[in-house]
């Protein structure tokens, strides 16, 4: 079977997409990323509806990538904080390659709003795929692709 007769439909990327692959989600996590956690920040912030703003992270929370935590403001009424779970952390290198890939292409002269740096040695942080042999840097040509044990054909 090849490519072209696989169905995707248990596709990773497919499935990934379901999730988090809409703009406004991915705006929601860059900003979680960066410790945004309350509803009229992420509103203010984003810019969007606060309709949407509400869909978007009603489905955060309910794939499991963000939490709810209470709080109350004194004299206020108690509100939710929405905080990253391990599942949304695991996200963080797909924001980082967005990020990588925009300041390479998408990026105006004025240069990026966040300078990423590694804490010890201090310098830039870019996202890489490596082997699990730890063989880092790879590029497409180094890699195979094959159908894995998911794969079914199209119907």
């Amino acid at each position: 079977m090849e490519w072209l007769e696989a169905s995707t439909e248990n596709c990773p990327v497919q499935r990934t997409l379901d999730v988090v692959g809409e703009k406004w989600t991915l705006l929601i996590l860059r900003d979680a990323v960066n410790g945004v956690r309350r509803f009229d920040d992420f509103h203010r912030h984003i810019g969007l509806s606060e309709a949407v703003l509400s869909d978007r992270l009603r489905k955060l929370v309910s794939a499991g990538i963000l939490k709810t935590v209470p709080y109350q403001e004194a004299g206020s009424r108690s509100r939710n904080e929405y905080r990253l779970t391990r599942k949304g952390w695991d996200l963080w290198p797909v924001l980082m390659a967005l990020s990588q890939w925009g300041e390479t292409y998408a990026l105006g002269a004025e240069g990026p709003v966040l300078d990423v740096r590694h804490t010890d040695c201090d310098a830039p942080v870019r996202v890489v795929v490596e082997c699990s042999a730890e063989h880092s840097t790879l590029t497409p040509r180094e890699v195979t692709a094959r159908l894995g044990p998911g794969a079914r054909l199209r119907s």
